[in-house]
């Protein structure tokens, strides 16, 4: 398959012959990404998974592992580090838990409060997941030169920083 004749070019071409109304040159950006983000979203989730996690936990261990020693976040933390709600780190967690992977515990600060801090198991994996995730993360932007790859990562940081509000 041609750089002209991808699956959205197909779909572009479509539209264009029915509706040469409207200007569909948005779907060649939109519609790549889209579909490049579920390829790499599905690239990812294998590499997850032979460590034994799903990309929710994944996430977590690795938010808590970014925090540095003692490699503890509270479960509102997490879900900011995560960008999920702190309703999904708490069914997240449950699993790490149980796995033995986190341990929770009460607030030093807040009695009423819970820490989540990675066990050495959950260290240990953590640190050897994310090792295999940035490898796979490589091997997946090979295909680009590192000039296209730095071109690309400014492109969509200009685009991200001004679709997504600053934190």
């Amino acid at each position: 398959m041609t750089e002209e004749q991808d699956h959205v070019a197909r779909i572009q071409a479509a539209w264009r012959a029915e509706r040469p109304d409207l200007d569909v040159r948005p779907q060649g950006v939109i519609g790549r990404l889209h579909r490049i983000a579920a390829r790499l979203t599905s690239e990812l989730n294998l590499v997850y998974a032979q460590h034994g996690l799903t990309e929710g936990e994944f996430d977590v261990l690795a938010a808590l592992r970014r925090a540095g020693t003692p490699y503890e976040r509270a479960p509102g933390e997490i879900a900011l580090h995560t960008m999920v709600t702190t309703g999904a780190v708490s069914k997240r967690v449950d699993r790490l838990e149980e796995a033995g992977l986190v341990h929770r515990r009460r607030s030093d600060a807040d009695g009423r409060g819970r820490m989540v801090r990675l066990t050495p198991a959950g260290k240990r994996l953590i640190d050897k997941a994310f090792t295999a995730h940035i490898a796979n993360e490589q091997r997946l932007l090979e295909t680009l030169t590192p000039s296209e790859a730095d071109q690309l990562e400014k492109l969509l940081k200009s685009w991200l920083t001004r679709l997504e509000p600053a934190d």
